[in-house]
């Protein structure tokens, strides 16, 4: 019988074929996994620049870091700003690895835009209608977040104001959804990435750094992740995260990172794929 979406949702739906994000010579839907790693917040050149160079011997595709953030209270650490892109922007040209960080509003991505190679939405932001059809204008690609409490529906109509303002590049990534439960920060629903295979033709990421909010969690639900078809995942990685600014709970350690890629590899090769 299969699974329909509101036929409202159209440049966001199954279009009979799998869309790609090409990222320099990165594809972002094809063969290869994407692992995009990095720390929640970037912190210091030191802190960014260590962690590019990990990872990017670990095999990471990209390089993730916050320079603007959404923070549920005002007095956390809301990010450095400027000075963050240009530390990410130092790190890229070292390693070679395209970054992706987030926009917080309408009037923050011509600058974000100016430095990333992919914008991402977060998920507190995906709703934000202002900011949606401003990146719709945008001229890179664009990692939009589902929200905690939205819907597959709600998320694919956001991605329809994306579409719709004539940025075709959108990438989708679920990072967990609110549930009744309290062990885990929220609850992985992997269940979304067949889902938007039969409903969808963007390609979907994973997130099972904030899918869990648990460090011992991220290795076994990124695997599970892969499995279930994603196209790529996003890990939050840091030095030190009894240290971090921000979501230390859920960043693996540079050498659990190192671990995690290596244990990736033979599971992509057993489902016809690569990392």
């Amino acid at each position: 019988m299969g699974i329909h979406i509101s036929t409202k949702i159209k440049l966001a739906a199954n279009q009979g074929e799998r869309k790609s994000v090409q990222v320099g010579d990165i594809m972002i839907g094809g063969e290869k996994i994407v692992v995009i790693a990095g720390p929640c917040s970037v912190e210091s050149r030191e802190q960014i620049m260590e962690i590019a160079r990990r990872v990017k011997e670990a095999g990471a595709t990209m390089l993730r870091g916050g320079a603007f953030k959404s923070r549920t209270l005002p007095y956390s650490f809301q990010g450095l700003g400027v000075e963050g892109l240009k530390m990410l922007a130092e790190a890229r040209d070292e390693t070679g690895l395209p970054i992706v960080t987030e926009v917080v509003s309408p009037e923050t991505v011509r600058i974000v835009e100016e430095y990333a190679d992919i914008i991402q939405v977060g998920a507190r932001s995906m709703q934000n209608f202002p900011l949606l059809k401003r990146i719709g204008k945008a001229r890179k690609p664009v990692l939009l977040k589902r929200g905690f409490t939205s819907t597959i529906e709600e998320w694919l109509s956001s991605a329809e104001y994306i579409l719709a303002g004539g940025n075709n590049d959108v990438i989708l990534c679920e990072r967990g959804i609110r549930t009744f439960q309290s062990l885990t920060r929220f609850s992985l629903e992997l269940t979304v990435v067949p889902i938007i295979k039969e409903v969808s033709s963007l390609p979907i990421l994973v997130d099972p750094s904030h899918g869990t909010g648990v460090r011992s969690l991220v290795s076994p639900m990124a695997k599970a992740a892969v499995a279930a078809g994603a196209d790529g995942l996003l890990i939050e990685v840091h030095p030190k995260p009894e240290e971090a600014q921000s979501d230390g709970d859920q960043s693996l350690r540079l050498e659990e990172f190192e671990e995690l890629m290596k244990s990736l590899k033979p599971l992509a090769h057993a489902i016809g794929r690569s990392i």
